[in-house]
Formats: structure tokens, sequence, C-alpha cells
């Protein structure tokens, strides 16, 4: 059981590989989870209405999602993330072998 969302799930979808599964709520977040642990190592926050449809991108680098906010949102798949020890920046990594450093309160990549 994949638990975490506060409100209704809409949608679902594996990753093509099978490795990850994304979900969509009525809480306006979407969630990429771990399909083996059931963890889930990033939530997704930027549409102001409930997320009605995901899905990943063939390659499964990316994730799509629908709201009824009237927007579609484009996403990296990251596969892991962590915040520094001060919480100022957070690195995440992602099945296309990278590692990225991120500014925690501005969201800008460094």
């Amino acid at each position: 059981t994949l638990e975490g969302h506060t409100s209704w799930v809409c949608s679902v979808a594996f990753s093509p590989d099978s490795r990850q599964v994304v979900s969509g709520s009525d809480d306006r977040t979407v969630r990429l989870w771990d399909a083996v642990t059931g963890a889930a190592p990033q939530t997704l926050e930027g549409h102001t209405s409930w997320v009605r449809s995901v899905a990943f991108s063939p390659d499964g680098r990316q994730v799509v999602s629908g709201s009824d906010d009237r927007t579609v949102r484009l996403w990296d798949a990251v596969t892991s993330i962590a915040f520094s020890p001060d919480g100022r920046q957070v690195v995440s990594g992602s099945d296309d072998r990278t590692v990225q450093l991120w500014d925690a309160v501005t969201g800008v990549a460094l």
C-alpha cells in the first residue's frame, strides 16, 4: 500500500521499466513512488487544483500531469532526492545518470 496523499487519488501509472509509480491526487500533488519499496522520494507541487491525470514519458525520464487548474505540467522523473544538512540545498539523482544541486528556497538549479 502506497500512502501519503491527503485526498483522493485520481490517476496512477507505472514507469516503462516498472520501477516507479506516479500518482496524481485531489490534494493537488503528484507523487513519485519506488514500486519495490513503496518509498515516496519525491512530491511534485505546483498545481492549484485537483490533479486528474498523470503519465510517464516513453523513456521514463519525465512525468506529465493534467489538472483542473487547466494546466499541463512536465516534470523530470527523479529517483532520489535529499536535503543538505543546513536545509539550503537539495540534491537529486535521476535515471538519466545525472546528479543535480538545487537551491531549496528558490528551486533554481545551481
